[in-house]
């Protein structure tokens, strides 16, 4: 279910409302391995993320990028998602936990002319370097609901 954002939020520079730090452990990469279907080790076995050169298993990119998904998707019907996009900064270590940010970039219309944010997008580790950067076009209500 969308939780309804005042038409105040939209103003260029704003931050939308940050939800709580999503934790991130090993049972959490394990039921997304599943879900996703993505069960490459580097994901699920420490000694295989070990002999690819990395300290310990790294949360699967998507997982970020489903974190974000599910950020637009409490705020905005899916009919008004109009684009989304992420790309992955650096790997994300387990156990994490994550801030998931929105920033309005600037306002625009559709091709059919309704109001539209263009929002940045981010996944960072908290108190940590960022681990996403993501971009999306959501259509937003005119004041009374126009």
């Amino acid at each position: 279910m969308t939780q309804a954002l005042s038409t105040d939020l939209f103003a260029v520079g704003a931050d939308l409302p940050e939800p709580p730090p999503r934790y991130v452990d090993r049972d959490t990469l394990a039921a997304f391995a599943e879900a996703y279907g993505d069960t490459n080790p580097i994901h699920l076995d420490p000694e295989a993320a070990r002999a690819a050169g990395l300290d310990d298993v790294i949360a699967h990119g998507m997982l970020s990028m489903a974190l974000l998904g599910g950020l637009l998707a409490g705020w905005f019907p899916p009919g008004d998602i109009l684009t989304f996009r992420a790309s992955f900064v650096a790997a994300v270590p387990v156990p994490a936990r994550l801030r998931c940010t929105a920033r309005v970039k600037a306002l625009e219309e559709t091709p059919t002319g309704q109001p539209a944010a263009r929002l940045a997008l981010a996944v960072r580790l908290v108190d940590g370097p960022l681990a996403v950067r993501g971009e999306a076009l959501v259509r937003i209500s005119r004041p009374g609901g126009v």
